[in-house]
């Protein structure tokens, strides 16, 4: 069985609007679910369940959070409507709360995923109008909670709205609801606090034998305080909850505000003790901290030596110039490069100037500037007024070395 390109694997179960399929995309090899429902009978239950199926969407396709489920794609095949969305391994909360009493660390937990999700949706304009455990999924990764099933939810400022109408599970709806009066993301704090009295205590905060008795008790009576039914819950949080299912919705908390909360609410969490080192590293600590400064060090000097006989090399007394050129720089050029052979005449013969003091006093002070060049240079550019310096000052030592080289051969 096929519908539109997703391939069906098997039934996963019946949603709020029709059948939910687990599915294969044979375009990227992923597994996704395929919420369903017949176009036909959209069309017999309203002129609006169409729009309000697509509705979900592209409300839920907007937001792309990780408390959120995520859609792939929307679209119509062989008489159904269909939405692809992500698939979710896990038990709805509804599974986990059948199962017995929640933890008070994991219901505060559970809460707050929900309250993240619902600060994002209300951000962008969006809310989901049917909080219920059914429509959490607890998924196998760290106890990550995902937010499902927009299938009645609506845009704030989408004409569609669903003002007069009773939408949503009884149980859980806010009283402005109920009365199918005009909702805001305030509703949905409502029933947020509905299904977290519900984890807290193990009882519905609304309950009745019958429709009317249980939307009679949404909009007129307080539930029994939770703290009668589990005494040991910290006083900040039955005061939150009462906060969340209050009658009037401005007294109600926004969700950024009941994130923030929550936060407050949960213990903190202890952090993992570092580790001692292994007794291998901590024998090489003493060897790699004395080693690695002599390394250093000796990287350094042999890269000073290396330095110095290379300018040693190049900075070799030149043959004495009988004739300057034209193009020949000023005094106070920056210039690394050795004089141009145009500066330079042939002499017959060249005097030996190994043993003069003087000039080996200026190619010293020639290597030193030139390290001090070096140095300069890690840490600046050549525009640095320092390295402008330090140019000029070699391109005078090496002007004094021509001079005192051509004045020696005249002598």
């Amino acid at each position: 069985m096929k519908i539109g390109r997703y391939e069906i694997l098997d039934e996963i179960g019946q949603g709020a609007m029709g059948t939910v399929y687990r599915a294969r995309d044979p375009l990227i090899e992923r597994t996704v679910a395929i919420k369903t429902v017949s176009l036909t009978q959209l069309r017999q239950e309203g002129t609006d369940a169409e729009a309000r199926f697509l509705r979900e969407a592209q409300s839920a396709g907007r937001l792309s959070h990780p408390n959120i489920v995520t859609i792939y794609d929307v679209g119509e095949a062989d008489g159904l409507a269909y939405i692809a969305m992500e698939h979710l391994s896990g038990a709805t909360l509804r599974d986990v709360m059948n199962k017995g009493p929640i933890p008070l660390s994991l219901a505060l937990d559970t809460a707050l995923q929900m309250a993240e999700a619902l600060a994002f949706a209300h951000e962008h304009g969006v809310i989901h109008r049917d909080i219920k455990p059914a429509n959490v999924v607890v998924t196998g990764q760290r106890g990550r909670v995902k937010l499902t099933d927009f299938g009645i939810a609506h845009l704030v400022n989408s004409d569609h709205t669903q003002t007069g109408q009773m939408l949503g599970s009884p149980r859980y709806m806010s009283p402005e609801q109920a009365m199918g009066r005009e909702i805001d993301g305030r509703s949905d704090i409502f029933s947020l606090g509905a299904v977290l009295y519900e984890m807290l205590t193990g009882h519905y905060a609304f309950d009745g034998d019958s429709l009317p008795t249980i939307v009679y008790r949404v909009i007129h009576e307080t539930p029994v305080p939770a703290t009668s039914l589990r005494p040991q819950l910290p006083e900040g949080l039955a005061s939150l909850l009462a906060r969340m299912l209050d009658k009037n919705p401005g007294a109600r908390p926004d969700a950024r505000a009941l994130v923030n909360a929550l936060h407050a609410l949960l213990p903190p969490t202890p952090s993992k003790p570092v580790p001692p080192p292994s007794n291998r590293i901590s024998r090489l600590l003493p060897i790699l901290a004395f080693g690695t400064p002599v390394v250093v060090f000796l990287l350094i000097g042999i890269g000073i030596i290396v330095i110095e006989h290379f300018l040693q090399a190049s900075q070799s007394p030149a043959p004495p110039a009988t004739q300057i050129s034209a193009s020949q720089p000023p005094a106070d050029a920056v210039s690394d490069s050795p004089p141009s052979a145009e500066l330079t005449d042939r002499p017959a013969s060249r005097p030996t100037v190994e043993s003069d003091a003087y000039l080996a006093g200026l190619d010293k002070k020639q290597v030193e500037l030139r390290i001090k060049r070096t140095e300069l240079l890690l840490e600046y550019t050549k525009q640095h007024p320092d390295v402008v310096q330090v140019d000029r000052q070699l391109e005078q030592l090496r002007i004094e070395r021509r001079r005192y080289l051509r004045q020696r051969e005249k002598n």
